[in-house]
């Protein structure tokens, strides 16, 4: 079960007081307007507003005003650009930020009159907007709590969904015995992050600790050290842990692949049996190392049903194929191999470097000292001819 959280934003002053915003923005107006909300987590340029297009400007979002939209008011008569700002500043914007040192006097009187935040960065515009994007990304993601346990298996994230009771934190602590990383347990929290990926991290009471039923709640950095710890990790595969019983289906062969939806993304899910003797930390880890082969593109069920359809259906009847012109002798013309009953047959016998269809076999041959060589059967090679012919040898004089 997930809880939705409601729609987050961030305060104007908040964004550009924030530590982790790696550009400094200097606030040149609008005091008045710093508790204005920002709910979009993309900056917008929108140059043509100033030439009185409006359409599509959204004021809950960072407005970045660059070199080339700054170019144009220059060029514009002052009457002309005292109008365009005042027009583009009573739209209600959130802030509007600058990527030039000095600002227009008629844009800083128009930020200062409507009250709108006006910032100044020490950065040009790309820089300036991938550190604004960055730091949107982390405050406004959509986010969410799950009741689970996160892992870290072989650099695989593996949340262990289930209900209470079924041994969620004891196969995450048989996990962190082999050498894995515990992330979260019991709360899980989510967050999505472009372009489509979600991460999954503790509760900041919760991080580094584990409750296991009969010894209580365990500090896992304390216990086994920081290796022994994830702090955030992204979600790569779900495993839903259930009661085995007869009257529930599980997948015994893994070809049909099932999802889990964690906000909007789908994340490919396990459901796996528990009952007592299982050993559950080796079927986890067993799971992630899959789950890298599959990302490398090797899928072992599908490519064990090719073999076994191709089992099924048997191999193709093959003809014998017929000799060319081009056939090259080769030393021993008289070796024959068996009849071309199928390509596993021929295949059974090995390849001959440099042999072509010319000297593909029609009969077994036979041990001369069976009988004394009364039926030996030798080879005519007829390059002109459409097929090998088998004829029996003329009975020796001294038989």
């Amino acid at each position: 079960m997930s809880i939705n959280p409601p729609t987050l934003e961030i305060t104007t002053g908040g964004l550009a007081s924030d530590e982790r915003l790696s550009v400094r923005l200097k606030r040149v107006a609008g005091e008045a307007g710093l508790d204005r909300p920002i709910r979009h987590p993309r900056i917008q340029k929108s140059g043509l507003a100033l030439a009185g297009h409006y359409y599509g400007v959204v004021p809950t979002r960072v407005q970045v005003l660059g070199g080339t939209e700054l170019s144009y008011l220059d060029k514009l008569d002052p009457n002309a650009r005292g109008a365009a700002a005042r027009a583009y500043f009573a739209l209600g914007l959130s802030c509007v930020v600058l990527t030039r040192d000095e600002p227009h006097k008629t844009l800083v009187a128009a930020a200062e009159a409507t009250g709108t935040p006006l910032f100044v960065s020490d950065n040009r515009s790309s820089r300036t907007i991938n550190a604004l994007h960055a730091l949107l990304d982390e405050r406004l993601a959509p986010q969410t709590k799950l009741h689970g346990v996160l892992v870290d298996v072989f650099g695989i994230g593996v949340l262990l969904l289930g209900k209470s009771g079924i041994g969620k934190s004891e196969c995450a602590l048989e996990l962190v015995l082999r050498g894995h990383r515990l992330v979260a347990d019991d709360v899980v929290k989510c967050d999505w992050r472009p372009p489509g990926m979600v991460f999954g991290a503790a509760e900041e009471l919760l991080a580094d600790h584990i409750e296991i039923r009969g010894l209580g709640v365990l500090n896992v950095r304390a216990m086994f050290g920081v290796t022994a710890v994830n702090e955030r990790k992204r979600i790569d595969l779900v495993v839903r842990l259930l009661e085995w019983t007869e009257q529930e289906t599980f997948d015994r062969l893994g070809l049909e692949d099932r999802y889990h939806h964690i906000l909007g993304t789908p994340i490919r899910e396990l459901v796996v049996p528990v009952r007592p003797g299982r050993d559950m930390g080796t079927i986890l880890e067993i799971a992630a190392r899959n789950e890298l082969l599959r990302r490398a593109g090797s899928h072992a069920a599908k490519e064990f049903m090719q073999r076994l359809e191709g089992e099924l259906v048997g191999p193709d009847s093959v003809v014998t194929e017929t000799a060319t012109e081009n056939t090259k002798q080769r030393d021993a013309p008289e070796s024959v191999v068996p009849p071309a009953a199928g390509r596993r047959n021929m295949e059974a016998f090995g390849e001959r470097t440099g042999d072509s269809s010319a000297y593909i076999p029609a009969v077994r041959p036979v041990d001369e000292s069976a009988d004394g060589g009364a039926s030996q059967i030798k080879m005519i090679d007829r390059s002109s001819d459409d097929s090998l012919e088998a004829v029996p040898s003329p009975p020796d004089e001294d038989a």
